[in-house]
């Protein structure tokens, strides 16, 4: 799905190609190149973190930075999908710590049932999704950050069970607010 964006600087003019480290102009090529680097990154050690809004950029920022120059900032102008605007830039920042406090007073959900912590980690997702805050790769940090998460608290994850298409269909419905199919996925995910 393509998404709706204010005039963007990032973009190569007359084009909706982000801006790149390898002078990529062609979308697909893009594509295969972000997805090439995020694989190679999401191979090596994560960054350590508090699990707040600057462990959160520092992921980003680690899987991205073969790619973007900006990776691990915070986006600067109004994008959507599918209808549906995210946050607005000028609310991320407080969005994010909003959303990380609220983890944070939930003990980042170590000790909880696998039904539990799939509930209140999609609660999590559907929340940062909804944010939406960096101008792309906004999916693949969700689901680093879940994994990461998911360790964190206790359990192991089994990356083979998450089907894109079902992850996409899930973190769409839970922008209208049912997070059941994203806790279902969670709780296939995490043993």
């Amino acid at each position: 799905m393509v998404y709706t964006a204010e005039a963007d600087p990032l973009c190569y003019p007359g084009t909706s190609v982000l801006r790149n480290k390898a002078e990529l102009q062609d979308a697909d090529a893009l594509d295969e190149f972000e997805l090439s680097m995020f694989y190679t990154r999401a191979e090596e050690p994560l960054p350590s973190g508090a699990l707040d809004y600057p462990h959160y950029r520092a992921l980003h920022h680690h899987l991205f930075q073969d790619v973007y120059e900006w990776a691990g900032q915070p986006r600067t102008i109004r994008i959507g999908k599918g209808g549906n605007w995210f946050c607005y830039p000028e609310y991320i920042a407080s969005e994010m710590a909003r959303i990380f406090n609220e983890l944070a007073a939930d003990n980042y959900l170590v000790g909880l049932s696998r039904a539990a912590f799939a509930a209140k980690a999609a609660h999590i997702l559907a929340e940062i999704n909804a944010v939406h805050p960096f101008r792309e790769g906004n999916g693949r940090t969700q689901l680093t950050f879940l994994t990461i998460l998911a360790e964190h608290a206790g359990f192991t994850v089994d990356m083979d069970v998450l089907d894109p298409d079902r992850v996409m269909q899930a973190m769409i419905a839970s922008f209208s607010g049912d997070e059941s199919a994203l806790a279902a996925l969670i709780a296939a995910f995490i043993r």
